[in-house]
């Protein structure tokens, strides 16, 4: 037996605590199942001195997994493909939705009305085995960590119909504008990536890609010989296309999951001295999405291109950015363009 230290009755009921405050918190912090399992899997090896923990969901059929975290060593292997169950233990754990504790190996099934999952952790065949005290703590924590699972699971699910939902109006703006009036691919990738160069957390992310697709919305109600003009707009035709923000968040505001990302899309032609619209509000008085996503617009515009708009290559259009900062475009997303853009693979903005 080795001389590592193990937890008495007492520090076990205390660590137990604050796991689950542990897990609370990952719960409120994380967004994805890819994210919150290694985190959760770390967590459980460190309480009980495991060199191994390894956490895996199963598919409707309960015969694959579809995720499998497995982390040893300081090491974290992940899996999220689909592949048969053919482990004698995980099948045994499946077979008899019950606990296995047997020398320094515990294994427990996730059951949220039927078995989601398992969750299993050894340690090294010289340590201490699992006691009974350890079979009842990790119990305990399996019941915060099916919580947490279903509740990302079902997240992940609303997802799945909001991100249908924003195709179905970004097909409708496609079919409304031609194509060179909407924006490349790779729009939506530039808005993320200053998004996490100035440090959002996935929440702030997402609604910026969800701001990224919608933000035209407003054009389906402009006038297509207004929207397609290639000469210069009348006064009475730029107070026309000046209400397509409005429009817009008027459209999109019934989607109740895509409240984060209307002022975004209600304030994107803002500008940091105020004289932008359509509430002429200056600098931080802008939603900060507003302001990444003005200086990503104006970028796409300048470099892919427009038909009423001459096109400029990369380095043209950075300089002008630069030139704007500090009177169209805030400062501080401007610093964060600039370190992104370095990493721009230019022939995505490029034409054949």
């Amino acid at each position: 037996m080795n001389t590592k230290s193990y937890l008495t009755p007492t520090r076990k009921y205390n660590t137990l605590i604050s796991c689950i405050h542990s897990i609370y918190r990952l719960v409120n912090s994380t967004y994805e199942l890819k994210d919150l399992i290694p985190r959760l899997a770390r967590l459980i090896a460190q309480i009980f001195n495991a060199r191994e923990c390894m956490i895996l969901l199963l598919d409707s059929t309960r015969r694959y997994s579809i995720f499998k975290c497995q982390l040893s060593d300081k090491k974290k292997h992940i899996i999220d493909v689909k592949l048969k169950i053919t482990n004698r233990q995980e099948k045994k754990i499946l077979k008899d939705l019950s606990s296995i504790r047997k020398g320094t190996f515990l294994g427990v099934p996730l059951i949220s009305e039927d078995i989601i999952g398992m969750i299993i952790i050894k340690r090294s065949p010289t340590d201490k085995p699992f006691d009974r005290t350890d079979q009842e703590m990790i119990m305990t924590i399996v019941e915060q960590a099916i919580i947490a699972i279903k509740n990302l699971q079902l997240y992940e699910e609303q997802q799945k119909i909001v991100l249908g939902s924003i195709k179905s109006l970004v097909t409708l703006l496609d079919t409304r504008v031609p194509q060179e009036y909407t924006h490349s691919p790779y729009f939506s990738r530039l808005v993320a990536a200053i998004g996490h160069q100035m440090h959002l957390d996935e929440k702030q992310i997402e609604s910026l890609k969800y701001a990224s697709l919608l933000h035209d919305t407003g054009k389906v109600d402009i006038p297509l010989e207004i929207l397609t003009k290639t000469s210069k707009l009348t006064a009475k035709e730029y107070d026309i296309i000046k209400t397509h923000p409005v429009k817009g968040a008027q459209i999109l505001r019934p989607l109740q999951i895509l409240k984060p990302a209307i002022p975004i899309i209600m304030h994107h032609h803002e500008r940091w001295d105020g004289t932008g619209y359509p509430s002429r509000l200056k600098k931080n008085q802008i939603p900060q999405g507003a302001r990444i996503m003005s200086v990503a617009d104006a970028f796409e515009a300048m470099v892919y291109g427009r038909p009423y708009r001459e096109r400029m290559n990369i380095a043209e259009a950075v300089k002008e950015i630069k030139k704007k900062s500090g009177s169209q475009f805030d400062p501080k997303v401007v610093e964060s363009f600039l370190k992104v853009v370095k990493r721009i693979n230019t022939k995505n903005y490029l034409k054949s």
